[in-house]
C-alpha cells in the first residue's frame, strides 16, 4: 500500500493537504504529533518521578514538586511575550529550532549534577513548550484544507492525552526500573527523533505568518468569550484533577492500587474521544465547544452528589477524560476560528487561558479542601464549569435578542 494509501485512511480521513503537499503534509503532521507527545510528556515527567529525584538529588519531595509549579509559570507568564518576539521568524526553522532545543534541554536534565541545575534545565523546556503551542497548532493546521481543520487538531491535541496515558507512566517505570536520569536521556531520545522528522518532512511553506490559513469568520467578542469560558471551566477541571486521589480513596473508598487503574481509564478515555471528536467539531463548531462543558459541569456534580458510590466514580472519571479531549481540541479550533488577528497570537492566548486555568484551579482545590473538606471541591469544579457553560449559552443568545429588538416595531 503507497503512502497516499495509507494517509487516506488516517483518523477522519485528513485529505485536501495544501500546497500540494500531499503524503508529505500527512508525513509532516505526524512529526509534529509526535513531537507534540514529547513536549506534553515533560511537562509532567517529575510527577511521576517523585520519590527516585528527591532520593537522588537530595531535597525534599516538595522541592521536586517545585519543578512543575516554576515550569507551569513559565509557560503561563512567557507564551504570549516569545510568540510576539518571534511574529517574523519563518515556522519550519523555528519549529527545528525549538525541538533541538527541547532534546538538548531533557539531556540536560538527565545529566544534571544538583537541583539548581535541573530547575534550569527545566525552565527551558518550559519556554520551549510557551511557544510551540503558540506556533504547532497553527502549522499543523496550515498544511490541510479548513474543512478537516478540527481533525487535524484532533490529532494534535490528542498527543496531549496520549503523554497522560502512555508517556508519563512509562517514564514513571524507566524511573524505577533504571533510575529518573534515564527516563529523561529517553525523553530527550525520542525528541531527536521527532526533530529528525520535523527536518525531513515539515515544508518550507510553513511561513511565519501562515497565509495560507486564515479566521473563517473573524469575531472579536466571540473570541473573548471563548477564553473566558476557557478559564472558568479549566479552572474547575484543574481543582478536581489536582484533588482526584484524595477524593478517590476518601470519598468513593478506592483503594491505593486502583487510583493507577482509574486514571488509565480517564486517560484512555481521552484518547478514544479523539476518533470521532474532529469530524464532529468540523461539522457543529459552536455545539462542539458548548457540550464538553455541560458535560464536564454534570459529571462534576454527579461525583458531588453520589461520588460515594464506585461505579458512579468510575463512570464520571471516564466521562471527564473522554469530554476534555473534545473541549480542548474544539475551544482550540474555534479560537483559530474567530482569531480577530494574528492565528498564532490567538493561539498563544488560548495556551495562556489554559494555563491561567490550571494555575487558578489548583490553587482553588486548595482552598476549598482546607475549608470545607474533599467532598466540596467537586462541586466547586461543577459550578465553575456551569458559569463557563453560562458564558457561552449568553453569547449564543445575544445575537437573538439584537436581533429581535431591532425587528421590534
Amino acid at each position: 500500500m503507497s503512502l497516499d494509501q495509507r494517509a487516506s485512511r488516517l483518523p477522519g480521513r485528513l485529505s485536501g493537504a495544501r500546497g500540494g503537499f500531499g503524503s508529505r503534509a500527512v508525513a509532516a503532521l505526524a512529526a509534529l504529533t509526535v513531537a507534540t507527545f514529547c513536549i506534553s510528556t515533560s511537562e509532567n515527567l517529575p510527577s511521576g518521578l517523585l520519590p527516585q529525584m528527591s532520593a537522588g538529588l537530595g531535597v525534599s519531595l516538595f522541592a521536586v514538586g517545585q519543578l512543575v509549579t516554576a515550569y507551569a509559570l513559565t509557560v503561563l507568564l512567557c507564551t504570549l511575550p516569545l510568540t510576539h518576539v518571534t511574529r517574523r521568524i519563518a515556522r519550519r526553522p523555528l519549529l527545528i529550532g525549538l525541538i533541538a532545543l527541547f532534546t538538548l534541554a531533557n539531556l540536560g536534565s538527565a545529566l544534571a549534577p544538583d537541583y539548581g541545575l535541573v530547575l534550569a534545565s527545566r525552565i527551558v523546556t518550559a519556554l520551549v513548550h510557551s511557544l510551540f503551542w503558540a506556533v504547532v497548532t497553527v502549522v499543523a493546521a496550515g498544511l490541510f484544507a479548513p474543512a478537516v481543520r478540527g481533525r487535524v487538531l484532533a490529532v494534535v491535541t490528542g498527543a496531549t492525552s496520549f503523554a497522560m496515558v502512555a508517556g508519563v507512566p512509562a517514564g514513571a517505570w524507566i524511573g524505577q526500573e533504571a533510575g529518573w536520569r534515564v527516563a529523561f536521556a529517553a525523553l530527550s531520545g525520542v525528541g531527536l527523533l521527532a526533530f529528525a522528522a520535523i527536518v525531513a518532512f515539515l515544508p518550507a511553506g510553513a511561513r511565519s505568518e501562515a497565509p495560507g490559513v486564515s479566521s473563517a469568520r473573524p469575531d472579536r467578542r466571540r473570541f473573548f468569550v471563548i477564553l473566558a469560558a476557557i478559564v472558568l471551566t479549566m479552572t474547575g477541571v484543574s481543582a478536581f484533577l489536582t484533588y482526584t486521589v484524595p477524593f478517590l480513596t476518601g470519598v468513593s473508598g478506592f483503594s491505593a492500587r486502583a487510583i493507577s487503574p482509574l486514571l488509565l481509564l480517564r486517560g484512555a478515555a481521552g484518547v478514544a474521544a479523539m476518533a470521532f471528536a474532529g469530524r464532529f467539531i468540523d461539522r457543529r463548531p459552536r455545539l462542539a465547544v458548548a457540550a464538553p462543558v455541560a458535560l464536564l459541569a454534570a459529571a462534576f456534580f454527579g461525583l458531588y452528589a453520589v461520588g460515594s458510590v464506585p461505579l458512579v466514580a468510575v463512570v464520571g472519571m471516564a466521562a471527564g477524560g473522554l469530554v476534555m479531549s473534545v473541549m480542548i481540541t474544539a475551544v482550540t479550533t474555534e479560537l483559530l476560528a474567530v482569531a480577530p488577528g494574528s492565528l498564532y497570537i490567538a493561539s498563544a492566548c488560548g495556551s495562556s487561558a489554559v494555563n491561567l486555568g490550571i494555575a487558578a484551579g489548583s490553587l482553588a482545590g486548595g482552598l476549598i479542601l482546607h475549608a470545607s473538606g474533599i467532598r466540596a471541591v467537586p462541586l466547586a469544579a461543577a459550578l465553575l464549569a456551569a458559569a463557563g457553560l453560562a458564558v457561552l449559552l449568553a453569547d449564543h443568545l445575544a445575537p437573538r435578542k439584537r436581533r429581535t429588538a431591532m425587528a421590534a416595531p
